[in-house]
């Protein structure tokens, strides 16, 4: 087995890597690492959750001591090294490994990013730095402002690429390049390769070496389980799931920001404590939930996928699946964050009849299908629920429920609505709503006029019980899971 001593780490890197208990490096630092010492360009194909922040942070924090070790001047200390990810909680993650990856060398680093006041990063770069991690929109108001210059940095890595496309970074990308020495080394990193990032690639990467290490795969560490249920009963399956079996840090992924908040409210009336992130929330917001989620003090952080890019919890043992993705490689990439580095991780996905589709998609791509598991009580056709649970996701709403409901609304239940109205003194007449179907059953005679008294009742079609219902099971849920 491969260690890092084999890759040619200085002695300095390798002590902090002790001090972080990295024993062995992953296939992917295992392939990258020795590469990019060499200096050469570099195209991964990785996802969340195989290494490849130490991968391409410890061969160019190395690469960076002969520039550290120049003085301590401001002006010895400018930026050689620039990291460019797609959101804020990916390059704060980023900024934190290599604070802990350079404990024992003095290289500087510094993560700017949108959300918070730009006056308090200038004072940091003026004292000088050498790595500088950022997001393309809030380096470009650094730029704008003439607070940092990066005529001098050697070294350009873009993680995440794909997901920069998703968010239309790309104009911003050609303008950082544009601003950069054209000698330099470049590392690009993506999940996916649609044809913009290969189109990407080849105009920043110099005859690159193509690196792909089990892409679209899942960890076997990762016990993935599935729980057919009724879409309006998956916040109460949650809640007994983390209940029953005294869960604690669990990361939920749900499909819209509307649905993150009232899950995470949901759960706190139900006396689990939990917070969402997502992108209308603050990056004041984001920090203190994700801390407080790091820290234990909160159970559950309920996250969108774009809020939780980036997110790397030590140890996280739970993701749930609130609401499938419709993108199955989302689904690689939601569960990449249980089950690193060796450690045993589990991804609960609640399914329900309106996204079997989509879990079909997620089988296909990881070439494993996922054997259901059906939590007694909360069978799939159980749909029995509370008066104030809130209505599902616009999505998820069958066209049956409303063919469910019209035929109790206007014939089973009608009189015994009007038996239970008390008698009104004197009512008003009215016309009978049959009278006005009978105008149109009736034929028609010229210079006759249609009264109530003589138009035949139109007899109401019977209606037919909807497809939906076939499938409600008579079990009521236990105790357990009301």
């Amino acid at each position: 087995m491969t260690t890092f001593a084999e890759l040619g780490l200085a002695p300095d890197i390798l002590r902090a890597l002790d001090d972080m208990g990295y024993a062995t490096p992953t296939p992917i630092q295992e392939q990258v690492i020795p590469l990019a010492l060499q200096g050469g360009d570099i195209l991964g194909a990785a996802q969340t959750g195989t290494g490849k922040t130490a991968a391409f942070a410890l061969p160019l924090i190395q690469r960076l001591l002969p520039f550290a070790n120049t003085g301590t001047s401001p002006a010895k200390h400018p930026i050689r090294a620039l990291i460019l990810t797609p959101t804020r909680e990916l390059a704060i993650q980023v900024e934190e490994s290599i604070k802990s990856y350079t404990r024992h060398v003095p290289v500087r680093s510094l993560v700017v990013y949108g959300g918070v006041n730009i006056n308090t990063q200038i004072p940091i770069l003026k004292t000088g730095i050498e790595i500088l991690v950022a997001t393309p929109g809030r380096l470009l108001d650094h730029v704008q402002n003439k607070t940092l210059m990066l005529n001098q940095v050697n070294t350009l890595v873009l993680d995440e690429a794909d997901r920069m496309l998703d968010m239309g970074f790309m104009p911003d990308l050609k303008r950082i390049v544009a601003l950069l020495p054209t000698q330099r080394v470049n590392m690009m990193f993506s999940a996916t390769f649609p044809e913009e990032i290969r189109k990407l690639a080849d105009s920043i990467l110099n005859t690159p070496t193509f690196i792909e290490v089990a892409r679209n795969e899942t960890a076997v560490t990762v016990t993935q389980v599935v729980h057919p249920v009724h879409h309006e009963r998956k916040r109460q399956l949650l809640a007994h799931l983390i209940k029953s079996r005294e869960l604690s840090q669990v990361l939920v992924f749900t499909g819209t920001k509307l649905g993150c908040n009232r899950l995470a409210n949901e759960l706190n009336k139900v006396g689990i404590h939990a917070d969402a992130i997502h992108g209308d929330k603050t990056q004041q917001e984001r920090i203190k939930a994700l801390d407080a989620f790091k820290a234990g003090s909160i159970r559950v952080l309920v996250a969108t996928d774009v809020a939780a890019r980036g997110l790397d919890i030590e140890a996280l043992p739970f993701v749930v699946n609130y609401d499938l993705p419709h993108n199955a490689e989302d689904y690689v990439h939601r569960i990449g964050r249980t089950g690193r580095a060796g450690a045993f991780g589990e991804a609960i996905s609640l399914v329900s009849e309106s996204e079997t589709r989509y879990l079909k998609d997620i089988e296909r791509l990881i070439g494993n299908a996922i054997e259901p598991t059906i939590v007694p009580g909360f069978e799939p056709g159980a749909a029995d629920v509370p008066a104030y649970q809130s209505r599902p996701p616009r999505h998820e709403r069958p066209s049956e429920r409303h063919a469910e409901r019209a035929p109790e609304r206007h014939t089973e239940r009608q009189p015994e609505r009007q038996a239970e109205r008390p008698e009104r003194a004197a009512p008003r007449p009215r016309p009978a709503a049959a009278s006005r179907d009978a105008l149109f059953d009736a034929p028609y005679v010229p210079g006759e006029a249609t009264t109530n008294a003589s138009a035949p009742a139109r007899p109401r079609p019977t209606q037919k019980k909807p497809v939906a219902a076939l499938f409600r099971s008579p079990v009521k849920p236990d105790a357990a899971g009301q």
